[in-house]
């Protein structure tokens, strides 16, 4: 099967899961809700989505910075939003917008590994945290959580609770290993071994895991924000919860975008809650079209007057 054939599959697939969702949802009242949707809250969400991706721009310009090249933050937030705008036209989810970025890192100067590495690292310093979060947000759930799971609520509790605190323990218990260890073959780990034996690694990690912990509570906000603005109400573990599924099933490549994977995650990870379908279709469409309209405006703001980034 050819690569186009590929594309177009997905495409097809993730619009008839799309499709499939909404009208298990009802879709007389996932319509109403959209209609009834309160602006100011759709502002605000919005806002919260924006800051978070701008935060996650930075954030890669750091780990860029880190792993011993340069990228100036105009350049990082032009090519970040340019990937948005990839991620959400074209089939494959983040995995196009990803290779753009390295492919930009790569041609401003940058050399083949810290460009991929980068990008790479940076997909899973975000990946990290949210599955650290929703770990937490698992764990002040667990007593709505472990009926649906058929377990104890201690212990989804004590489940939830040692998932977050490895994952929170892992990445520094990594470095320092890598640190007592010789310089890899492969180039991956290589680029790993030169982070983890820089003078500053301790606090360039802690930079990263604040970094992502808030893009991913601003990305919780927003989605928080696109679903009150349609109505649904959930406390604030369940939206902690919710995010790690709801975020993680949008990036499979199966999907242009995420459309599909994402609406039926939410309807999953929401329905221990008490959210009708309708209301987490919704609030995950609102969200997607959060990322649309700044990937197509990110393209637009920051796709003129590349070459300043020579100057910057």
């Amino acid at each position: 099967m050819s690569r186009t054939h590929k594309a177009l599959l997905r495409g097809l697939l993730g619009l008839g899961l799309l499709l499939g969702v909404m009208a298990l949802a009802d879709l007389p009242q996932l319509w109403l809700r959209l209609r009834q949707a309160q602006p100011l809250w759709l502002l605000a969400g919005l806002a919260l989505a924006l800051a978070s991706n701008i935060v996650s721009a930075l954030r890669w310009r750091a780990l860029v910075q880190w792993l011993g090249a340069d990228m100036p933050g105009q350049s990082a937030l032009r090519w970040y939003f340019q990937a948005m705008g990839l991620n959400a036209l074209l089939p494959g989810a983040v995995v196009g917008g990803d290779v753009y970025r390295a492919v930009a890192l790569r041609q401003s100067g940058a050399n083949a590994v810290a460009a991929s590495a980068s990008v790479l690292l940076d997909r899973l310093s975000g990946v990290w945290m949210l599955c650290v979060l929703g770990a937490l947000g698992a764990l002040a759930s667990a007593p709505v959580l472990a009926p649906w799971a058929g377990v104890p609520a201690w212990a989804l509790a004590g489940l939830a609770g040692l998932a977050a605190v490895l994952g929170l323990v892992l990445p520094w218990a990594g470095m320092r290993h890598l640190r007592r260890r010789a310089a890899p073959a492969h180039r991956w780990l290589a680029a790993l071994h030169t982070l983890a034996n820089q003078p500053d690694t301790g606090p360039r990690l802690l930079h990263q895991a604040l970094a992502s912990m808030a893009v991913q509570v601003l990305s919780a906000a927003a989605l928080a924000a696109g679903a009150w603005a349609l109505g649904v109400q959930a406390a604030w573990p369940a939206w902690a919860f919710a995010m790690a599924p709801i975020f993680l099933l949008a990036a499979l490549p199966v999907s242009v975008g995420g459309w599909g994977t994402r609406e039926a995650a939410a309807v999953l990870a929401l329905a221990p809650f008490g959210v009708d379908a309708a209301g987490a279709v919704g609030a995950a469409l609102v969200y997607g079209l959060y990322g649309l309209a700044q990937g197509g405006a990110g393209a637009l703001a920051f796709g003129l007057g590349a070459a300043r980034d020579k100057n910057a």
